[in-house]
């Protein structure tokens, strides 16, 4: 039976499809829209990203830690720019700090913070407590309803048991679209999150390298 619909069960796992679809596909634009995310994960999808040339990853971070705070003061959260970027980069950092201590994790967290800092990779954070969707977009340059491209939506996170990477694979379920109609629903859906979320710069990427083991400037005497 033939179905559009995959489960991370035997070969058919989200890291399949995306092999496929950048094995077999000219992507030019790649979009991702995810609730959650780890950067210890990156490097598993990094390769099919060396010939991307536009990347583009919108987090949703926990904000109900944020809101909390807000409401002991009698207060309301909107969307404060500062606090969800500060929030996102605690949370990168740690992940850092938990993540399992291989050499092939660290490249990759060293590589996802390099990609922000070159800017290979632009990164924002929405604070809206609503975000749950995950959304993976691949397209071409140009985009129209001659060209190939695809869709993916589902269940899974950009993380190792989202993708079916990791020694344990969370059980997802997801659905890949290659209508241009559904292509461009949610490349138009994706525009409007992405043009009120914050912005994660280089320099904030530069910061969570200086606050974590990463950090290459660390003297004799701070060791």
């Amino acid at each position: 039976m033939t179905t559009k619909f995959f489960t991370n069960k035997d070969d058919n796992s989200l890291f399949d499809k995306f092999k496929g679809v950048f094995t077999y596909q000219n992507i030019h634009h790649f979009d991702a829209l995810v609730g959650y995310f780890r950067a210890s994960g990156y490097f598993k999808l990094r390769p099919f990203l060396e010939k991307v040339p536009e990347i583009r990853i919108l987090v949703g971070i926990d904000v109900d830690s944020l809101t909390q705070k807000y409401h002991s003061k009698g207060q309301l959260y909107f969307q404060k720019s500062e606090e969800t970027k500060e929030d996102f980069l605690k949370f990168i950092r740690k992940d850092i700090h938990e993540a399992e201590y291989k050499k092939d994790i660290e490249e990759g967290i060293l590589q996802f913070v390099d990609d922000i800092i070159s800017s290979k990779i632009k990164v924002k954070a929405s604070g809206d407590n609503k975000l749950h969707a995950k959304i993976y977009i691949f397209r071409p340059e140009p985009s129209n309803e001659h060209t190939p491209a695809s869709v993916i939506t589902g269940s899974s996170n950009l993380t190792d048991a989202g993708m079916g990477t990791g020694d344990v694979k969370n059980y997802e379920f997801n659905v890949l679209l290659q209508d241009h109609s559904d292509v461009q629903f949610a490349t138009d859906e994706f525009e409007a999150l992405w043009a009120n979320a914050i912005d994660i710069l280089p320099a904030d990427a530069a910061k969570i390298k200086s606050k974590t083991h990463l950090n290459e400037n660390i003297s004799p005497f701070e060791l």
